[in-house]
């Protein structure tokens, strides 16, 4: 049987280099979205459902469409160790887009973690896989093996887009995206807000009541005083 009347995929998937991964791969979500200008997450939604909660590679993305996982299965083929796994649905709540068994060979296939804008079930089948899950909630309804679905091209998961190149990351706080073309940038901007990040946090340990920029302001440089009603 061909399923290629249904499904496309990229000829070249281009992939970020695994020292351009390192370079993110420790770093806090969060830090990572203030080094791409305070924006770059995907939608709140979109959390782990395993035990395990920490990712960073290169995007594999997958358009499944709503109610379906043939792009995913079929993915697995084009799969390279590291690779995460983002699967978009259109954001489709109804169905399960993945499942123990389908995490479990996508491990086996060397996806590091799976990223979607849809359901998954089966939960401690998948905790049990060994990969971070990200999703935006769990239904047991089961998809369709249809398609149509494509491998390797751009896609919108969570609000944001996804394109091969780009890096995907996740911790406890959600997933973020780094977009190919500001890898660099964001590798540069991302060291400076660390260290920004360890003063402040050494700062508010110590026993500081204001940060040092609001510490340094007079009450007169910070507000306007009026009478109260």
């Amino acid at each position: 049987m061909s399923y290629a009347s249904v499904l496309k995929a990229a000829r070249v998937i281009a992939r970020a280099s695994d020292e351009d991964v390192d370079a993110f791969a420790d770093a806090p979500v969060g830090n990572i979205v203030d080094a791409l200008g305070r924006s770059g997450a995907m939608v709140h939604t979109i959390k782990p459902v395993t035990g395990l909660d920490r990712f960073c590679g290169p995007a594999l993305t997958v358009d499944a469409g709503p109610r379906d996982n043939l792009a995913p299965w079929a993915a697995m083929r084009l799969a390279k160790a590291g690779d995460v796994m983002v699967i978009a649905t259109g954001g489709h709540d109804a169905h399960s887009v993945a499942g123990d068994i389908l995490v479990t060979i996508a491990k086996n296939a060397g996806v590091a973690a799976i990223v979607t804008d849809g359901m998954v079930r089966d939960i401690t089948g998948i905790d049990e896989a060994g990969i971070p899950v990200f999703s935006a909630g769990v239904s047991p309804n089961s998809p369709q093996k249809n398609g149509p679905g494509a491998v390797g091209l751009p896609i919108i998961a969570g609000g944001v887009a996804v394109a091969a190149g780009d890096i995907v990351c996740g911790d406890e706080d959600g997933v973020v995206v780094i977009p190919g073309a500001r890898i660099a940038e964001a590798k540069a901007a991302l060291a400076v807000v660390r260290r920004k990040e360890a003063a402040m946090e050494a700062n508010a340990k110590g026993g500081a009541t204001a940060p040092d920029w609001l510490a340094e302001m007079s009450l007169d440089d910070l507000f306007t005083f009026v009478d109260a009603d």
